[in-house]
């Protein structure tokens, strides 16, 4: 196992980790999502004269749908769809009449998840100096030879490694600094459950670690695949290869300043 994976995994079993952690991922909690006043007066007109077709036209121009329903994605990206297959539309209607108005407009507005919100807070986290350096423009980092960190989005990060640094891979990157002297570029996730789309998130952290890139490469990876168990994440980091650099943001700080 690589030595700052244990350093991660020691750090999540025996000391405050999600308390810690919080300052790098806070949860900030969302309100209401808005909905368009007239939109909904239309809708409510629709509903209350039992007009099946209109209800849903409007309701699918809303950010949220009000029910859980495998074909609504399609109706969404098809709207013409709703003339010709009038058994879903009653189908999906007859649901939204069972929970009325009331429910449904609670479901329209309810707020972003809170995993949605995570993907900005490395960067906030960076930008605070919280490795004791403030990120720079591409013209300052560029103009020495001092510890440096890159500032910009994840695409801007892609391009520099790009240019600079050798990089192949298709994703963008949370992370470019340089530190002694060596090129350190990283890709940060807050993995908050395991299967689906975490397992998915978790993958393409490896992939960018496993890309050809004339730096060091590293996965900066927090959540539940430090918890020891027979889970796939962890078992991955404990038993893969130890060469790959993976750790949570808590001891990135450590690391880039003994390179």
């Amino acid at each position: 196992m690589n030595y700052w994976t244990q350093l991660s995994i020691e750090y999540a079993n025996n000391r405050s980790y999600l308390d810690d952690l919080f300052r790098v991922y806070p949860v900030i909690p969302e309100g209401i999502r808005d909905i368009d006043k007239d939109a909904w007066e239309r809708f409510e007109k629709a509903f209350e004269h039992k007009d099946n077709n209109a209800m849903l036209s409007e309701l699918l121009n809303f950010d949220l749908f009000p029910i859980k329903d495998s074909y609504v994605a399609y109706l969404k990206r098809d709207p013409q769809a709703i003339q010709r297959n009038p058994a879903t539309v009653a189908r999906l209607c007859g649901r939204l009449y069972e929970i009325g108005l009331s429910k449904i407009y609670e479901n329209c507005t309810l707020p972003k998840e809170t995993n949605r919100q995570m993907g900005p807070s490395f960067r906030r986290w960076l930008n605070r100096g919280a490795l004791g350096l403030t990120p720079v423009s591409e013209e300052e980092f560029n103009s020495s030879d001092d510890n440096a960190i890159l500032d910009g989005s994840d695409e801007q990060l892609k391009n520099y490694a790009r240019k600079f640094l050798g990089y192949k891979h298709h994703k963008g990157l949370d992370l470019i600094a340089r530190f002694n002297g060596q090129y350190v570029v990283g890709e940060a996730k807050f993995l908050t459950d395991f299967g689906g789309h975490q397992n998915a998130q978790f993958e393409d952290a490896l992939s960018t670690i496993k890309s050809k890139c004339h730096a060091v490469k590293i996965a900066i990876l927090d959540g539940v695949l430090y918890i020891n168990g027979r889970n796939k994440m962890y078992n991955e980091i404990t038993q893969g290869d130890p060469s790959r650099i993976i750790m949570s943001a808590l001891v990135l700080r450590e690391f880039l300043y003994q390179l």
